[in-house]
């Protein structure tokens, strides 16, 4: 072998290392694992960045960015004021907030005699998970579902049993809607819940719920769907049953869009308009101001501007809404401050 041959080889080789060696670690969410893993899939084909993401729960994806054993994390319940200076204690760093899809937290349940099409008020869905509302046949449940077959079947309610950022928005919601709720079990990533058996992640959830008859559990959509389970429609503010679907999570964010505040960090459950699915809420990827490794620093930012553009025509068909425009351009601007 001549000697420039030598060096095409050397080059070949470090290159190939630096390549396999570039990978971007994370942890969080299962709320949004579904269309983080097609553009972790779709993304590594086009760059060879590879990503190992843990769908551990927004818990513990919190928890991971402030021991700094990530390169990002992943939450759908916003970090809290203490939590945020934690990071900066433990790490020397922020963290942002960057949102990256919308979804929908359902109601979804395992009563073959109801079918498709149970419809719940917020009365009736903070009852049932304060315990209060014991029997599917309940008259409060029959008054809203007129010419439902509703079986004299206990209750079963399954929740979360990690930190959750779809527990967070479920609980935000119920908490709105409902002061007993509020003052017994509160909101959070993790709650005491009144009543229910515990399931890990979203799939722990759609299990439970697939498997105990008269179940009834909160899921991200795409897991109800991906488990062939039914899910109701839920009373509105303006008064209306609305069942979750792509337009009804995007009307829900529409005033969001137009009131962010400067950190992203926002509810949007039981929001104002018509046609508004009220369980819905924004997603985001937790991400260090400061990074200490440069290469890694190029690659997420890379990354995180392509999810702001042609990574968003992938949520549609994963059942997530896209981020509105006006949110696309705030993002842009704080991914623009990672150093």
């Amino acid at each position: 072998m001549n000697k420039v041959s030598k060096i095409l080889l050397a080059l070949a080789c470090v290159f190939s290392l630096s390549s396999a060696q570039l990978k971007l670690n994370g942890a969080g969410a299962t709320f949004p694992y579904v269309i983080y893993s097609k553009w972790f899939d779709v993304y590594h084909k086009k760059t060879n960045i590879q990503f190992n993401y843990q769908s551990i729960g927004s818990g513990g994806g919190i928890k991971q960015v402030i021991e700094g054993t990530v390169d990002f994390g992943a939450t759908d319940g916003p970090m809290t004021p203490e939590q945020m200076k934690e990071v900066t204690t433990k790490q020397g760093t922020e963290v942002l907030h960057i949102p990256t899809v919308l979804g929908a937290v359902v109601v979804t349940y395992n009563v073959p005699e109801i079918g498709e099409g149970l419809q719940l008020s917020q009365e009736v869905l903070a009852g049932m998970f304060l315990g209060e509302i014991a029997k599917w046949n309940d008259p409060k449940i029959a008054a809203i579902n007129p010419g439902k077959n509703l079986p004299n079947q206990h209750i079963i309610i399954a929740h979360r049993s990690d930190g959750s950022g779809t527990t967070y928005i479920f609980s935000d919601y119920l908490s709105k809607i409902s002061k007993t709720w509020e003052s017994k079990a509160g909101r959070g990533t993790s709650v005491n819940w009144p009543v229910g058996l515990g399931g890990k992640g979203n799939e722990g959830v759609s299990g439970l719920v697939k498997q105990t008859p008269g179940a009834v559990g909160y899921v991200e959509l795409a897991y109800a769907v991906k488990n062939n389970l039914p899910y109701a429609s839920i009373k509105n503010k303006a008064g209306e049953f609305v069942k979750p679907t792509l337009e009804s999570v995007t009307a829900a964010a529409a005033g969001a869009a137009k009131d962010m505040p400067a950190d992203l960090r926002v509810s949007i459950t039981d929001a104002d308009g018509k046609g508004s699915y009220p369980i819905s809420g924004f997603t985001w990827l937790l991400v260090y101001t400061n990074m200490k490794d440069k290469q890694k620093k190029d690659a997420l930012v890379n990354f995180l501007k392509w999810a702001m553009g042609e990574g968003q025509s992938y949520a549609g068909e994963l059942l997530y809404a896209p981020l509105p425009k006006e949110v696309v351009k705030l993002c842009n601007s704080k991914i623009a401050m990672i150093k």
